[in-house]
C-alpha cells in the first residue's frame, strides 16, 4: 500500500504545490496591500457596511474592512475558501476514475492488493494534499501578519483554517465518492460543483428564505466573517459535513468493489 501511496503523492505534488503557492502567495500579497491601502481602507468601509446584501454576503455589514482582521475575514477569506474548495475538489474528483481513463489500471489492479486497500491509499493521499495545502497557506498568511506588523486573534485564525480544511475535506468526500462511478474524466464536474457550494452561500446570505437552509452548503461553517465575530458555532452543520464526508468515502468503497472496470 505504501507504494500505491507514494505513487499518487509523486503524481499530485505538483499539481497541489501551484495551488498551494498559488494562493497562499495570493493572499499574502492581499495582506501586504493592506499597510498600503489602509489609509484608503478607513474611508471605504463605512460605504462597503451600508450598501445592502452585498454587505450582508460578504461579512462587510459586520466586520470593519478598515482593521485587517476584517480585511482577512471579508477578502482574504473568500479568496481561500474558493481557491481550496477548488482544489480538493480537483485533487478528489479524478483519483479513481483517472485509472480507468488513462488505461493504468491494469497495472494498479494487479498488484496484490486488494481494491479496499488501493482506495485507503489514495484516500490517504487526498488527506495529506488537503492537510499540505492548508499549511502552505497557513504560513504565508502568517507571514503576512508578521511583515504587516498587526496581529490577528490566533484562536480566531486557526479556527477559520480549521474549519477551511474541514470543509476541503467535505468536498473532497463527495467527489470521491464521484470518482468511483465511472472511469471518465470528471474535472468539469468538480469544479463546477465547487462554484455552485460558493454561489449558493453567497445568496444564501442575500435571499431570507434561503438562510435556514445555508447550513446545507459546505461555506456556512467556514464562513470566515462570522467565525471572526465569534458567531455561535453552526453545530448541525459541522455534524452534517462530518456526515456527507463519510457517506461519499463509503459510497466509493462501496461501488468500486462491486462494479466492474473498464479495460
Amino acid at each position: 500500500m505504501k507504494t500505491v501511496i507514494k505513487r499518487e503523492i509523486l503524481l499530485n505534488i505538483k499539481n497541489m504545490l501551484i495551488w498551494s503557492l498559488s494562493v497562499g502567495i495570493l493572499g499574502l500579497i492581499c495582506i501586504l496591500m493592506y499597510q498600503s491601502m489602509e489609509g484608503e481602507m478607513k474611508d471605504m468601509a463605512d460605504a462597503f457596511s451600508n450598501m445592502g446584501a452585498f454587505s450582508e454576503a460578504f461579512g462587510m455589514s459586520t466586520l470593519s474592512i478598515a482593521t485587517l482582521k476584517g480585511y482577512f475575514a471579508t477578502e482574504i477569506g473568500a479568496v481561500h475558501g474558493l481557491g481550496s474548495c477548488m482544489f480538493a475538489a480537483i485533487v478528489a474528483i479524478n483519483i479513481i476514475s483517472k485509472e480507468e481513463e488513462a488505461h493504468t489500471g491494469e497495472f494498479i489492479f494487479s498488484l496484490p492488493l486488494s481494491r479496499s486497500k488501493i482506495l485507503t491509499a489514495k484516500l490517504i493521499c487526498v488527506a495529506v494534499m488537503l492537510i499540505v495545502f492548508t499549511c502552505i497557506c497557513t504560513v504565508f498568511y502568517l507571514i503576512g501578519f508578521k511583515v504587516v506588523g498587526e496581529e490577528v486573534s490566533t484562536d480566531q485564525f486557526f479556527t477559520f483554517m480549521g474549519r477551511q480544511l474541514l470543509m476541503n475535506a467535505e468536498v473532497a468526500g463527495i467527489c470521491f465518492g464521484l470518482s468511483s462511478i465511472s472511469g471518465k474524466n470528471h474535472m468539469g464536474l468538480g469544479l463546477g460543483m465547487a462554484l455552485l457550494f460558493y454561489a449558493y452561500d453567497v445568496m444564501g446570505r442575500v435571499i431570507p428564505d434561503l438562510k435556514d437552509y445555508l447550513f446545507i452548503g459546505p461555506y456556512s461553517y467556514a464562513n470566515a466573517a462570522e467565525i471572526f465575530t465569534d458567531a455561535e458555532t453552526p453545530v448541525k452543520a459541522i455534524v452534517l459535513a462530518v456526515v456527507i464526508l463519510i457517506a461519499g468515502v463509503a459510497y466509493a468503497f462501496w461501488n468500486f468493489e462491486r462494479r466492474d472496470l473498464a479495460s
